[in-house]
């Protein structure tokens, strides 16, 4: 039937009776409360409607009333730039009680932080932001990052969930709003704020926000036991310097070691044509194993799967000299990038596998993965590359794809016989191709869905076919990490390993556990009466996955 609302006039004053609810229903709404707070990791503001066929939720969001809790000793603080203001420059904070946003838009990255406003046009003004102050942007590059570093929380006009200022700030830990519209004309440069990434709303003033639900470590001696998952739990990772805190958490290696901040770092802001004709391409092969190396180290015996450069133009022209080497594209989203880009500019391509063979002669549990592959000649090409340099003679090494472009389930065996052991599922890129949705695009946010039937039957197809052909099926995009619907989905299918980034590691291996009991249970539920079990393909994860060898 048609949705509406409907108006029912009773007979009595449900008030009159005392209690509205009867203590069935009580109970009933207890373990939803409960539920909902174990869900999402902290207390949950829920409304329900009750009608003849039961009990239903119709939303639950984090309280946002609560009294701010003195932090313990040794605590973290709720952003990384907390202390990072003077005290002097920041009022006293007041309850959110008595605030209303000035700002809203996309919570792309959890947290929440003070600071004073600081409006940039350009990372060419990089110099006007100080420690400790919330950058406003109309949207961020590459280039950003540097800056991104420094600030106490970001906000952006443009973007949305699978931008880079959206990415980038989880990858940072620092809260993030994007898609705000008009966060450069609505925010001015002195301005104190409060950004909740959670929320997606940036509020006037200092605002008491209810404390992060404290991130768990690995288990203690008499503490609570962390569940251990068939399916493997990696990381995102894109920055040397939290490679070391990232590796003592209780994640079974990187996923997706992304290339460009290491890469940002080792060009010094210079593109990378401008690098090698000032004769400066060993300095950048030596930068970037020191990178690479910090982060094999730290995750040494565990696999650190690096995915190379794939820059899009436009972020390319952004560097020093690139106006001069990058094509002027209407969509560089989909345009010369990944894969393609390394046929026409071997001599680049080289330099990455000097830098990735250097770092294997210590720390064989790093591995290649290509990105953006559309066709069976592009991987020829490659395949051709890696084979003419000093990665031909690193024992061990195991060659990925991402599967962000949907011809990948069509040219899967072609990889395979090409040597490829590994395929990691994008579903950021892999939704904006299936759908047809610049994920770029906040106008187009609501579109922009990975648990769309279409999306959800290309993962499965993708899954299965890797599965066929005998290699590990991955995932490394934003979903897994925010829908445990959308985990478990992945867990049903076989799916080996499930890549997230840093502050959803242990949420997601508490969502993946959870899956998994259900298919076993399943399982058991289906056995036949002589007690064998049948094969189940949802046990795949947990019983014959195959692994990485570091």
């Amino acid at each position: 039937p048609d949705g509406g609302t409907r108006r029912v006039e009773l007979d009595h004053d449900p008030r009159e009776r005392g209690a509205v609810l009867t203590e069935p229903e009580l109970a009933a709404l207890l373990r939803l409360a409960l539920a909902s707070e174990q869900h999402y990791g902290a207390p949950q503001d829920m409304e329900f409607a009750i009608d003849a066929d039961g009990l239903f939720v119709t939303q639950t969001r984090p309280i946002t009333t609560l009294p701010a809790k003195a932090a313990p000793a040794g605590a973290e603080p709720t952003s990384p730039a907390a202390d990072a203001a003077p005290p002097a420059a920041t009022p006293a904070a007041t309850p959110l009680a008595a605030h209303e946003p000035i700002l809203r838009g996309l919570g792309a990255s959890p947290g929440a932080a003070t600071g004073r406003v600081r409006v940039l046009a350009g990372p060419s003004q990089s110099a006007q932001l100080q420690p400790g102050e919330v950058l406003v942007a109309p949207m961020t590059t590459p280039d950003w990052v540097p800056l991104m570093k420094r600030a106490a929380a970001i906000v952006t006009d443009a973007g949305g969930m699978t931008s880079h200022a959206a990415i980038v700030s989880r990858e940072l830990g620092i809260p993030c709003v994007v898609g705000t519209r008009s966060a450069t004309r609505t925010l001015r440069d002195g301005m104190l704020v409060t950004v909740n990434g959670g929320e997606g709303t940036v509020l006037a003033g200092a605002v008491h926000l209810p404390a992060a639900a404290p991130r768990p470590a690995r288990a203690a001696a008499g503490g609570a036991v962390a569940p251990v998952t068939g399916t493997r739990i990696y990381v995102n990772l894109a920055e040397p310097d939290r490679a070391v805190e990232i590796a003592a958490r209780d994640v079974d290696g990187v996923g997706l070691l992304r290339a460009e901040f290491m890469m940002l770092s080792a060009l010094r802001g210079m593109h990378p044509r401008e690098v090698v004709a000032r004769g400066e391409s060993d300095d950048f092969v030596r930068r970037m194993t020191e990178g690479l190396t910090t982060i094999a180290s730290a995750f040494d015996p565990r696999p650190v799967i690096y995915r190379a450069m794939d820059f899009r133009s436009n972020e390319f022209r952004q560097l020093a000299g690139g106006a001069g080497h990058e094509p002027a594209e209407a969509n560089p989203m989909i345009g010369y990038r990944g894969c393609f880009r390394y046929t026409r500019e071997p001599d680049l391509f080289a330099l990455e596998l000097r830098a990735l063979a250097d770092a294997r002669r210590d720390h064989r549990n790093l591995h290649l993965m290509l990105p953006f592959v559309r066709t069976g000649w592009e991987m020829r090409t490659c395949r051709a590359l890696i084979d003419q340099s000093p990665l031909a003679e690193s024992p061990g090494l195991e060659l990925w794809v991402m599967a962000e472009v949907p011809s990948v389930v069509s040219w899967l065996d072609e990889y395979v016989r090409l040597g490829v052991t590994g395929v990691s599922i994008g579903s950021n890129d892999l939704t904006q191709l299936v759908l047809g949705v610049d994920r770029d695009n906040e106008l187009l946010a609501p579109y922009y869905d990975e648990r769309d039937r279409a999306v959800l039957d290309a993962i499965h197809t993708i899954i299965e076919r890797a599965h066929a052909l005998g290699i590990t099926a991955s995932i490394c995009g934003q979903a897994p990490s925010v829908h445990a619907d959308f985990a478990a989905r992945l867990v049903a299918w076989g799916i080996d390993s499930i890549s997230v980034n840093a502050d959803a590691i242990e949420r997601t291996r508490r969502n993946v556990a959870s899956a998994e009991q259900r298919v076993l249970l399943a399982s058991a539920r289906t056995r036949p009466a002589d007690g064998r079990a049948g094969a189940s393909p949802g046990l795949r994860a947990i019983t014959s996955s195959p692994r990485i060898s570091p």
